[in-house]
């Protein structure tokens, strides 16, 4: 079992900057990839960012490159996703999610965090 705690969520104007972070417990952190997903009202879940487990390789969905920036310190079971430049459509809950190799895919992920609420006003 694996528990994922995210946060660093909240209230931030256009062309802002947020940080989120997400801690894990119970696995062994450094051997396992790591993925943020968001989902906004009305849709459906979405590939935001992920990284391998050596932080090594990243990948990062078209919407979001150049403004994202997914990290991870192994010495603290922690992921981050950098976000800067945000826009509205940014607004969503921000999941992180692990599985053991890196993916783009949200249903190959076995563990999932409770997410938290990035809102980005106009």
């Amino acid at each position: 079992q694996v528990q994922l705690v995210e946060s660093g969520g909240g209230l931030v104007q256009a062309g802002g900057s947020l940080r989120l972070s997400c801690a894990a417990s119970g696995r062994t952190f450094n051997t396992y990839a790591m993925g943020w997903f968001r989902q906004a009202p009305g849709k459906e879940r979405e590939f935001v960012a992920a990284i391998s487990w050596s932080g090594g390789l990243t990948y990062y969905a078209d919407s979001v490159k150049g403004r994202f920036t997914i990290s991870r310190d192994n010495a603290k079971n922690t992921v981050y996703l950098q976000m800067a430049s945000l826009k509205p459509e940014d607004t969503a809950v921000y999941y992180c999610a692990i599985r053991p190799f890196l993916s783009r895919l949200d249903y190959e992920y076995e563990y999932w965090g409770q997410g938290t609420q990035v809102t980005v006003s106009s």
